[in-house]
Formats: C-alpha cells, structure tokens, sequence
C-alpha cells in the first residue's frame, strides 16, 4: 500500500513543521481531509493556535477552533507522521546573504524524529541545490538513515499570498518535486488532496527550486520599473498613478504599480537567486539593479515628506508626522522587513520622531523587531503631515473629512504612498498631496 494511501485512510499522519503564514493555513486545509500534527519551536504561538487564536488572520478564529490538527511544540511527535512538509522562513542576512538557519535547524528537527518509508517535502524559498546539497545530508545525519533507500524528498514552492482571501492553497496550481518518480507521484497525490486548482509535476527538484525563486524575482523588477518610473515622473511633475492608467488600457500592458518593496518574499527571494548566481561566478545585473531601487524606496519617501513640509513653510526639526500602517502589505499583520520602518529611520535622521497607528498590524511583533509602539489612530491630532504607508481597508475607506481630524491649524500636508485617495480632491481642499 502506498503512502498516499495510507495517509487517505487515516493509517498515517502528515505533519507541518513550521505554523506560520504559510504552514499554519497549509495543516489546516490537509486536517480537513487527513490526520495532522502541526508542530513549532515556539510554545506560545502552539497556545495560542489552541485557545482558537488565529494571530495571522488567514484563516480566523471559527476554523481554528475547529480544526483537527494536532500543535504541538514537543518534536518527538513527529514520529507519529510519515509525511512531513517543512515551511520555515528563509530570510537573509544584514549583508543580503541566505539566511538559511530556519531550514537547517527544521532539518535537523526532522531529522532527529523520522522513520523509515517517510517523506520529507520543503516549501521554504531557496535558491536551486538547497533541498539535496543541504538539506538531504542533515536528514541522513541525524536520522541515521539513507536518502533514497529509507526516505525520499520531495520540493513543492509555496504560493500563499498572505492577506489574499483569493488566491489561496486550494486555488493556486502547486508545483510538485521529488527525487524521483515514485516519489513525485506519491507528493502530487498527496496535494491534489487539498489544491482543487491542481499540480504541475515540475522535471526535478532543481526546477522547482529555481521556478519559485523567480516569480517573485520577476514580480521586484516590474515593481522596480514602476518605482524608478515614479521617481522620473515626479521630476517632470507628471502624475505616475495618470500614466499608468493611460497605459494601461492597451490589452499587453503589464499593470504593476510602484510601492514599498518589503515582506519576506519579494524583498528577500531574488537575492537568494543572485546569491547562487555569484557563487557560479555570475555577477547579476538586473536583479539586483532592481532590489536597489526599491531598498531605496523608503530613504526615497521620506526624502519626499521633508520637501513637502519645506513646501508647506513647516519647521522640518520640530514637524508634527504621523504615519498610518506598518505592516508590510495591506490588509496582513504581518511586519517582517517591513520598508514602512525604513521611511520611520529616516525621519528620525531630520530630527522628526513620527507616531505610527496600524490597527491591523501585529502589534507585539512590532515592538519587539523594531521597538514602535502604536498608538491609537483616534489619538492622532494636530500633525503637520499625515503619511499613508499602507492600503488597509480601514485606511482605504477615511473620508476627507476623517483625514482632517488629524492635522493642525495651516496648511497640511497628506503623502498617499499607494495613491488610495483622490489627488484632485484634496489638492483642491489646499493639501500638499504627495504619491508615488
């Protein structure tokens, strides 16, 4: 009886390791069909998923409380489960290099507790050769069993979009490796099991290493373009949001649009690529001329907040800012390399200490990455310019008249960076309206 089988009927267990934005939402659509342990390092997060918590808000409380998956923090109960699919974080380093600890030491977790005839499958973003030049030898190491004879492995690119209640596990095709056929058939059933869209059976793991460290890569050089497009705009004082409009009604245009670049996917992926590529003897040019224009962006921002209060006859040093949003996207708690924080540094380099109010960021994550406190937006008064860095729903929906409520007497000055409010409107109520 095949793996796959035994999982369907309930024989074995399939566990997650790793239950963040990308885990957690994975072990909670396999549960519905399957049996799951989903396991962490960290005893808190675990509690909290078992008092039917959902801090990241992909999938929310009702299915937390409801779902079958067994967390735990206790590794050795992952011996109770043949297939395991890591997904930890692969960030990078100060110096933009991998940071591939999180994987390593998952590894090893894994490793330390698993049996003969299981599976191991990654999703963690990295660069081609990570799954069989890295990850393979800690397995074999610490589990004292042989690749290919004892175990397989398998790669399979995670595609959730954190904060998209449309494009979800269940509707996005997923790209399935293995180590070899027997493999990559057992792995692709498992997963038609949950992704309705269906799989792609990628050639080998390689493949399917390298195709999911370019999807973001190509979504940062377009966004790039747009940046460095808003920056050429801006000097000719010609609306970028106008221009993308115009030219975005010719059926082949690309609409992307140009913003702060953070998170840890597109701003972290397409340095594990150039990584790689340096390693080969490669020098990319490219890439990572896109990386630097949109690691500038926020240096960029605030560079723009400090013309426009010099424009509206405001003492820079003393300047009243604040900033709504934090997170590194809209509509997510998430802050990891947040670019929101890099317009926050550079303020403080013209003397101005900005307030900041997110009501859907994780507020404890904030303060212990980057030591900001939020305070209320209903407490936000008399500031000489108002920044919004982010395209929330609850920012999204502020009348001109909520805006108001927030500014000194004189003229005030309003940095949409997203470009989610109507320029003509409140250029003609005497604002000073900055966008990208």
């Amino acid at each position: 009886m095949s793996l796959y089988s035994k999982i369907v009927e309930k024989k074995e267990k399939i566990s997650l390791v790793g239950l963040g934005y990308v885990g957690m939402p994975i072990a909670i659509a396999f549960a519905r069909k399957v049996e799951v342990i989903g396991f962490d390092l960290n005893e808190k997060k675990i509690e909290t998923y078992k008092a039917g918590i959902d801090p990241t808000n992909e999938v929310g409380d009702d299915v937390i409380k409801a779902t079958t998956v067994e967390f735990t923090a206790d590794e050795t109960r992952l011996r109770d489960a043949k297939f395991h699919i890591v997904a930890v974080p692969t960030p990078v380093n100060s110096d933009h290099t991998p940071d591939l600890t999180p994987v390593e030491g998952a590894s090893r977790i894994v490793g330390r507790n698993l049996t003969k005839g299981s599976i191991v499958v990654y999703e963690s973003t990295v660069y081609p050769g990570v799954t069989e030049e890295i990850c393979i030898p800690i397995l074999e190491k610490e589990s004292g069993l042989k690749c290919g004879v004892d175990f397989k492995v398998g790669y399979s690119p995670e595609r959730i979009n954190p904060g998209d209640k449309v494009h979800r596990l269940e509707t996005i095709v997923k790209i399935v490796s293995g180590m070899d056929e027997e493999s990559l058939e057992e792995i692709a059933r498992v997963y038609e099991l949950v992704v309705e869209a269906g799989v792609h059976r990628a050639s080998c793991i390689k493949v399917a290493e390298a195709a999911k460290v370019i999807e973001n890569s190509q979504r940062d050089i377009n966004i790039a373009f747009m940046n460095e497009l808003s920056i050429i705009f801006n000097k000719m004082n010609i609306d970028t949001k106008a221009v993308l409009e115009a030219a975005g009604t010719k059926w082949n245009f690309l609409k992307f649009y140009p913003g702060l670049v953070g998170g840890h996917c597109i701003g972290v992926d397409p340095y594990y690529l150039t990584y790689k590529a340096e390693d080969m003897g490669y020098h990319s040019q490219v890439i990572l001329a896109g990386r630097r224009i949109n690691d500038d962006m926020g240096k960029y921002v605030a560079e723009n907040i400090v013309k426009s209060l010099i424009k509206a006859n405001k003492n820079v040093n003393s300047a009243r800012v604040a900033i709504l949003g934090f997170t590194f996207k809209e509509n997510c708690p998430d802050t990891r390399n947040t670019k929101v924080y890099d317009i926050v540094e550079e303020l403080r380099e013209y003397g101005i200490e900005p307030v900041v109010a997110d009501p859907a960021a994780d507020a404890a994550e904030a303060k212990q990455l980057y030591g900001i406190e939020f305070c209320d937006i209903d407490e936000i008064r008399d500031m000489d310019a108002v920044v919004v860095a982010v395209a929330h729903d609850c920012f999204a929906d502020l009348t001109q008249s909520d805006i108001e409520k927030h500014f000194a007497e004189g003229k005030r000055v309003l940095v949409d960076i997203k470009g989610i409010y109507n320029r003509e409107e409140y250029e003609a109520a005497d604002y000073i309206y900055w966008r990208l």
